[in-house]
């Protein structure tokens, strides 16, 4: 099966677009606006490839916000849009194309692999989850809810849970966007049961193959001793340098008991305590 497509619709891209925009730190009520307005102007174009709109595209919306448009509102008045609303739309047009076009350039130059979005995706997951290379190896589109970030860990050997137990964790924003991005452009993405990330043969990674992966991914970023499993402890010391409490990171984790968990509570309060000697104010001021 060929998992590339010629590229992205309007729809699709309007999802990256607004993961974006949530990473960047934008309130819900300007994303829903964003949403809104985007989700019109599809409905409007018929939800065109990205790259066959034309500037005459957009200016027959505005122009048919402006004249032929009739507003829903709660009070029933249906008058015409203000210009300051009309305005506000082409804000919100040239925003995505501005992050259309400023991703594209930093794909040219930084995406020169042909795996590069797959592979970033991957290293994320790993870093913000905490999976096992198992459970990374059997996700499928489906157990990925990109709008909230989460990410359904399937009990049983198909699932890859260890002890056949399932869980839920979840991703952030950023690591949603690079999972969308990695999967905008297959065209199995929007396929349920398809493997999240695959490797040659377009089959799904194996533990083998994600080893090789990461090791090579290390091998050029110049970092020794990398494996899958390296990532599950950074997650794990990282979350509770952070603040997170135990319990809950067992639940992350997956882990039965709480002796593992322990360990890294320990490794990350000696890191804590080896920060402090460093950067204790009184030692620092010599009070």
């Amino acid at each position: 099966m060929n998992r590339s497509s010629s590229g992205l619709s309007l729809s699709k891209a309007l999802v990256g677009f607004l993961h974006t925009k949530a990473a960047e730190g934008l309130s819900d009520r300007t994303l829903t606006n964003y949403e809104f307005r985007l989700k019109q102007w599809i409905d409007f174009s018929g939800d065109p490839r990205v790259e066959a709109v034309t500037p005459q595209d957009i200016r027959k919306y505005l122009v048919w916000l402006r004249t032929d448009y009739r507003p829903r509102r709660y009070n029933g008045d249906q008058s015409p849009l203000s210009p300051k609303t009309i305005r506000n739309a082409y804000i919100t047009l040239s925003s995505f194309f501005t992050q259309r076009t400023e991703t594209e350039f930093r794909r040219r130059f930084r995406m020169r692999r042909p795996t590069a979005r797959r592979d970033r995706a991957i290293i994320l997951m790993l870093l913000d989850t905490g999976v096992r290379a198992s459970e990374l190896c059997t996700l499928r589109v489906g157990d990925v809810d990109l709008r909230t970030g989460r990410v359904e860990i399937r009990h049983g050997p198909s699932g890859g849970a260890k002890g056949g137990k399932g869980r839920i964790v979840f991703l952030g924003r950023t690591a949603r966007r690079s999972v969308w991005r990695h999967l905008a452009e297959r065209a199995d993405g929007d396929d349920q049961k398809a493997p999240l990330f695959t490797g040659r043969g377009a089959r799904s990674l194996t533990r083998d193959s994600l080893r090789l992966l990461v090791k090579s991914i290390a091998a050029r970023a110049g970092v020794e001793n990398c494996f899958p499993h390296r990532f599950r402890h950074t997650f794990a010391i990282t979350y509770l340098r952070c603040g997170g409490d135990i319990l809950t990171l067992q639940a992350i984790l997956g882990h039965s008991t709480l002796e593992m968990v322990r360990r890294y509570a320990r490794i990350a309060e000696v890191d804590i305590a080896e920060a402090h000697r460093r950067a204790s104010p009184t030692d620092n001021w010599r009070l």
